[in-house]
């Protein structure tokens, strides 16, 4: 996506509106993907402030779930019904309530009712015109269209012990399922649903971050990251952040465009060296990590 177009818009009477950069994270159930989102939030001051005034926001792909038939209701209820499955979401939805927020439309999302499995229309999330838009979810780079809108591709790798060790206790504390449904869905839909849609998914993003949110040297590469492309005031900007790829804490891959293959790595290398001669100290001290 051409990243010279990435922050304003011009609308027909001359007036400019910003247009927000838009990040994609993706991963499996319970990997750390909302933590991931409230940690860059976090780090890059936008927790505290009134929902109307953030620059950066959030949002669930779970507020795009599909309304179910009264039979598919009666199979979730059940725990018998796919929610991992592709065809779960309603992709021309989150299409164009994506395609509304990069032309820098306040848009109005359904929030998600996990006990009863529908969507709450009577708790919107109304989302601003903001400089960044994180939007997580399990498959948020599986559907084509929606995953050439994103500037910026996160996956957030979490192995599926851990994965399962979260999704277990969430389920039953926050959702009001009984550990034999939990137990069923995972084996029969979570897990296979991960390894045939999500999981092949992972070569599609830019950035992925083993262990999620206690990936502290990632999330301050990609917060930094964010922050440079937000301040920039250059118009000499090419290419997506595609250009820069991140693996197992920085591995940067080579791509075709030499030159600013070779700035993103000085860049990168320089920040990377900046964090890694900081003390763990210094990363409790300063940032706080929410385990998932």
């Amino acid at each position: 996506m051409d990243m010279d177009h990435a922050h304003t818009l011009s609308l027909p009477n001359g007036d400019v509106v910003k247009k927000p950069f838009l990040i994609g994270v993706a991963g499996g159930t319970a990997s750390g993907k909302s933590t991931v989102c409230k940690k860059i939030m976090t780090e890059l001051g936008q927790t505290d402030m009134d929902h109307t005034q953030r620059q950066v926001v959030t949002i669930s792909q779970d507020s795009f779930y599909r309304e179910l038939t009264a039979a598919e209701k009666a199979k979730a209820f059940q725990g018998l019904y796919n929610f991992d499955h592709p065809d779960a979401f309603d992709e021309q939805l989150m299409y164009d309530t994506l395609e509304a927020i990069l032309k820098g439309v306040k848009v109005e999302i359904p929030g998600y009712d996990y006990k009863t499995n529908s969507l709450d229309y009577e708790n919107k999330l109304t989302i601003y015109p903001a400089d960044v838009v994180l939007f997580e979810g399990i498959l948020v780079f599986y559907f084509p269209k929606i995953r050439d809108l994103f500037h910026m591709k996160l996956f957030v790798d979490t192995d599926s012990d851990t994965r399962l060790a979260r999704r277990v206790p969430r389920d039953i504390n926050e959702r009001g399922r009984d550990l034999d449904a939990v137990l069923t869905q995972y084996m029969t839909f979570v897990k296979p649903a991960f390894e045939e849609f999500c999981s092949p998914t992972k070569k599609f993003a830019d950035v992925i971050i083993p262990r999620g949110a206690d990936n502290t040297v990632a999330i301050d590469l990609i917060v930094q990251h964010i922050r440079d492309l937000l301040n920039s005031q250059s118009s000499s900007r090419k290419g997506s952040s595609s250009n820069i790829q991140i693996n197992m804490n920085v591995d940067l891959q080579k791509n075709n465009e030499t030159g600013d293959s070779y700035r993103a790595i000085r860049r990168f290398s320089t920040l990377c060296k900046e964090l890694t001669i900081q003390s763990n100290v210094f990363f409790e001290k300063n940032f706080n990590f929410t385990k998932h």
